[in-house]
C-alpha cells in the first residue's frame, strides 16, 4: 500500500464524518492489509524522573505550575530501571519506554540516559524515551546508544495548541521530531483527544501527523485523563466514539504505523477497547501506571486478550540472534 504524505484536511474530514460502522469497517480492512490480524504490540512505560516539570501543559499532573498533589521524585537509579525492564519483558512487553518530566535533558543528564538505553537494549527490548525537547547532538547520541524510538507528541492541532501549552511552541515540537528523524531513530508521535477541542482540531492533529515528511512509526492516541488541580480537571468528557473515530482515521491515513491505545484506557469497557482494536489500534501500554496516571493492569489485559482472541506480538530477533541463525543454517 502506498503511503501518502499529501492528505488534505477536507479528505480527512470526509473520512471522519462517515457513518461510524463504515469508517471502522474501512479501517479494519486497511489494517489487515498491513498488519497481522488479532495481534497487538505491548509496551511498558516507566517514569524515570517525576514531577516539577517547568512546562505548563494544562492536562499534566507533573507541571510545576499546578497543584495536583503529585509527589515529585528525583531520577531513579539505572539499576531500578533495569529491574523494571526485566519485569516488563517477562510480562510480554517488547518495547520499554522511559519518560522524564523535563523541558529538555541537560548535558549532565546525558550519561545517565545513555547508560540506561544501552542496558535496556541489551535485554533484547526495543527502547523508547520521552525526555522533552532535544537538540541534534542529543538525538544522535541517543541513537548511537541504541535508542529505537523517541516519543514527542504534538498533543493537538496547531490552531488549538496555544490553548493547552504556552511554554513551548508547536514548531518547537516539530523541530525535535526533525532532529529525531535525521538521527535515524524511529518517531513515536501522536496526541490527546478530549482537551476541549472541536472536531476540526482532531482532524488538524491527524493531518499534521500524516503529512510529516515520514509518517511516525508509532502513533499514540490518548484520551484525556482529567487530573484534579490541573486547568482541565473539569473539562467535559469526550464521547468514546469520537476517540475511536480518531483511531480509525489514523489507521486509514497512516496505514503502516502502529496505532497505540495510551492514556484513558483504564476507564473503558472491554467492548470499547474491542471497538478500538476493530478500528485499527494494534499497540498499547500495559501495566498499572502510565507515568503518573492509572492504567489497565497486566492481569486485566491478559483476560481481555483471551476474551477477544488477541495475540501479543513477539519480539523481533536481535542482530546477534539473526547472526547465530545464519551460522546455524
Amino acid at each position: 500500500m502506498t503511503i501518502r504524505n499529501d492528505w488534505m484536511r477536507d479528505e480527512i474530514q470526509e473520512l471522519y464524518n462517515q457513518p461510524f460502522l463504515d469508517l471502522v469497517f474501512q479501517a479494519q480492512q486497511i489494517h489487515r492489509q498491513n498488519f497481522p490480524a488479532n495481534t497487538v504490540q505491548v509496551s511498558t512505560l516507566l517514569s524515570i524522573k517525576t514531577g516539577k516539570c517547568p512546562e505548563d501543559c494544562k492536562y499534566c499532573s507533573q507541571s510545576a505550575h499546578y497543584d495536583s498533589k503529585l509527589e515529585a521524585e528525583k531520577r531513579i537509579a539505572v539499576s531500578k530501571v533495569i529491574e523494571e525492564a526485566k519485569q516488563a519483558l517477562d510480562a510480554g512487553s517488547t518495547r520499554f519506554c522511559m519518560g522524564a518530566a523535563w523541558r529538555n535533558p541537560h548535558e549532565r543528564d546525558m550519561p545517565y540516559v545513555l547508560e540506561m538505553v544501552q542496558e535496556v537494549k541489551a535485554l533484547g527490548l526495543e527502547t523508547c524515551m520521552t525526555l522533552g525537547m532535544l537538540n541534534q547532538s542529543q538525538a544522535e547520541r541517543l541513537k548511537n546508544a541504541g535508542l529505537d524510538y523517541y516519543n514527542h507528541n504534538l498533543d493537538t492541532s496547531r490552531e488549538y495548541y496555544s490553548n493547552i501549552i504556552s511554554t513551548r511552541t508547536f514548531d518547537d515540537r516539530l523541530m525535535t521530531l526533525d532532529f529525531v528523524r535525521s538521527s535515524g531513530m524511529k518517531v513515536c508521535s501522536g496526541g490527546i483527544v478530549g482537551l476541549g477541542e472541536n472536531t476540526k482540531d482532531r482532524i488538524g492533529l491527524l493531518h499534521e501527523l500524516a503529512t510529516l515528511p515520514i509518517q511516525p512509526e508509532s502513533v499514540p492516541i490518548n484520551m484525556l485523563v482529567p487530573i484534579e488541580g490541573t486547568p482541565l480537571a473539569d473539562v467535559e468528557k469526550l464521547d468514546v466514539t469520537e476517540w475511536i473515530r480518531c483511531i480509525a482515521v489514523a489507521r486509514i491515513i497512516m496505514p503502516k504505523s502502529y496505532i497505540r491505545l495510551s492514556a484513558g484506557r483504564e476507564s473503558l469497557s472491554d467492548s470499547d477497547q474491542a471497538l478500538a482494536f476493530m478500528a485499527g489500534a494494534n499497540s498499547l501500554f500495559s501495566g498499572e501506571k502510565l507515568l503518573t496516571t492509572p492504567n489497565a493492569g497486566k492481569g486485566k489485559d491478559k483476560l481481555l486478550f483471551e476474551k477477544l482472541g488477541i495475540n501479543i506480538e513477539k519480539a523481533k530477533p536481535t542482530a546477534k540472534e539473526l547472526s547465530i541463525d545464519a551460522m546455524s543454517a
